[in-house]
């Protein structure tokens, strides 16, 4: 039976891709994609030459139906999205739902992820955390997602782009001035940076440059790391 593969690809060095991601990019018929000329480059530099096709947020429902045509004739298909592992603030989950009630298998290819990269860099922030991705560009629907994030008291990580990111930096300080963070940008590239201090330092330091770039991953840290949360383990 045909077989769909969700693989995840490098956040930026392109040397951090698996072998088996690679292998499994050379063997399949059909590489699904979020932008096929983003995804040519990286086939280009481990030599593969597959068809590709485009499957992002604005078309994945109709490609998904595409996908699933590609399976039941016979095809392995793909799946990578721009960066990191697919279906994770990327396109993808659609796909996936559409491809398993079509009974073809599912096979993940696991490997980098911008927010378990910036997680491992952070230090301890307590023993859970939530992943929120992008919020809301709508300033009150973002400002009531803050609220709620903050008032439960335990780290969470958010995606930013390079134009929003003092604004929303400036948004989470007035909610709760002491909350620390730590913002990674351009991370495992060659301009990696990682910010770290109240929400209102960061902003500051970042609003006093002539030019901010690269794509941000920001963990907001709880108010306090209690002694009860060391992840001891009883027998």
């Amino acid at each position: 039976m045909s077989t769909f593969y969700m693989v995840a690809t490098p956040i930026g060095n392109l040397e951090d891709i698996t072998y088996r991601a690679v292998q499994t990019l050379k063997s399949v018929d059909v590489i699904a994609c979020e932008d096929t000329r983003h995804t040519q480059q990286l086939l280009n530099h481990f030599e593969i030459s597959k068809r590709l096709i485009a499957c992002h947020a604005h078309n994945e429902i109709n490609s998904a139906k595409g996908i699933v045509e590609l399976l039941g004739s016979g095809l392995d298909v793909a799946f990578v999205s721009d960066a990191g592992t697919p279906g994770i603030s990327d396109p993808g989950a659609r796909v996936v739902t559409a491809v398993r009630e079509a009974g073809f298998p599912i096979v993940p290819i696991p490997g980098p992820s911008a927010v378990a990269t910036l997680v491992s860099v952070a230090g301890y922030v307590g023993k859970s955390f939530t992943f929120e991705g992008f919020l809301s560009p709508r300033k009150g629907r973002r400002t009531k997602r803050l609220v709620q994030l903050l008032e439960r008291d335990e780290a969470f990580v958010l995606y930013e782009s390079p134009f929003r990111i003092v604004k929303t930096l400036e948004e989470i300080a007035a909610l709760d001035a002491k909350r620390m963070v730590v913002a990674g940008r351009e991370m495992t590239k060659k301009f990696e940076e990682f910010l770290q201090g109240s929400a209102g330092e960061v902003a500051s330091t970042l609003a006093g440059r002539d030019a901010i770039k690269g794509e941000f991953a920001v963990l907001v840290a709880p108010r306090k790391v209690g002694e009860d949360d060391d992840n001891d383990s009883e027998a």
